[in-house]
């Protein structure tokens, strides 16, 4: 492992964006994101992220185009990402859902020809601290199976809901897959193997060869209550034009639904109740022997504070060397 400050780690990542052809505001929006997961403990979407960003910017023939609306009302909107990575995307398309939520109570907005999307809580943690609630669901190439099967149908397909309350919103954040795409990317690199019962080979025999798994499908998470919910996030990921089964690492499909609590009740209000309702639930007496109640986003923003508080985080030395090759290419 290297041991990186964070100021040197987003540094790092925004060079090495900025070398393979992004500007440097957007490279900031990305690494901006990457770190957030760091901070957070979820080191499959941080600086190894950006070593895969970098891969497929590298592989692509055909340069990206201007993120584009091709569809708009009062309350919604479509955007063509033009194959831009999706923390661009998503950014855009979560500023859009804020503007016109607080102008007229609601909004939806879907993106697709995207790739990356990145960690939804990201997105719903913006929202949040602008008083909105809201959902963001994700679709993406086939490399899921659904419960029962050992092809892949639909994407790892994340779904996320976040609530204003204080001090830190209540945010519910998962993947439908028993395994996110970009920790078996991690693992291959890394020469590490997969726990039992996440993928399977080409062949739909169990494995725990993240290379074998990445040529074959993962599973899904939540047995057959969870396949239905990773076929649902999948066709509302569909509604703003995606493919149900895009070609490699493309034409990911981008759900915002946001809520501006003040179309229905007092917001103030509103954000108490939340808050009431979330420390009820840390009161909860635990099992004999057990952890404290958490309520959803609590243990991301204990391990935000405290890598803050430590102010360094430990990388891979393959992940740094590769992207320190890349910033200086």
């Amino acid at each position: 492992m290297t041991t990186l400050t964070l100021s040197d780690a987003h540094a790092l990542v925004v060079a090495a964006m900025t070398t393979v052809g992004h500007t440097p505001d957007d490279a900031v929006v990305i690494a901006d994101h990457l770190l957030d997961c760091e901070l957070r403990g979820l080191a499959f979407g941080g600086l190894a992220r950006a070593v895969s960003i970098t891969e497929r910017i590298r592989a692509t023939t055909q340069a990206p185009r201007p993120i584009e609306i091709v569809r708009e009302t009062s309350v919604s909107a479509t955007l063509d990402g033009g194959d831009q990575v999706g923390y661009l995307v998503g950014m855009r398309a979560l500023e859009l859902a804020t503007e016109k939520a607080r102008a007229h109570g609601i909004s939806v907005v879907g993106a697709r020809n995207t790739w990356y999307t990145g960690m939804f809580s990201h997105y719903l943690e913006k929202a949040a601290a602008a008083g909105l609630a809201g959902v963001i669901a994700g679709s993406g190439p086939a490399v899921v199976a659904p419960h029962g099967g050992t092809e892949g149908r639909f994407g790892t397909n994340p779904i996320a809901f976040g609530f204003p309350a204080e001090p830190t919103p209540v945010i519910w954040d998962i993947g439908t897959s028993a395994v996110m795409y970009g920790e078996v990317v991690l693992k291959a690199r890394l020469g590490e193997e997969l726990k039992p019962g996440q993928a399977y080979d080409a062949a739909g025999s169990p494995t725990s060869d993240p290379g074998a798994a990445l040529a074959g499908a993962f599973g899904v998470w939540g047995g057959h209550k969870g396949s239905g919910l990773a076929a649902v996030v999948q066709l509302l990921g569909m509604m703003s034009g995606a493919a149900a089964d895009p070609p490699g690492i493309s034409d990911c499909g981008f759900f915002v639904l946001l809520v501006d609590p003040a179309a229905l009740t007092d917001p103030d209000d509103y954000r108490r109740r939340v808050t009431e309702f979330a420390a009820s639930i840390r009161a909860t007496r635990p099992v004999e022997g057990g952890r404290a109640v958490r309520v959803p986003f609590d243990r991301s923003a204990a391990c935000r504070e405290e890598t803050l508080r430590r102010g360094t985080i430990d990388v891979p030395e393959t992940v740094v060397a590769a992207l320190r090759e890349a910033a200086h290419e």
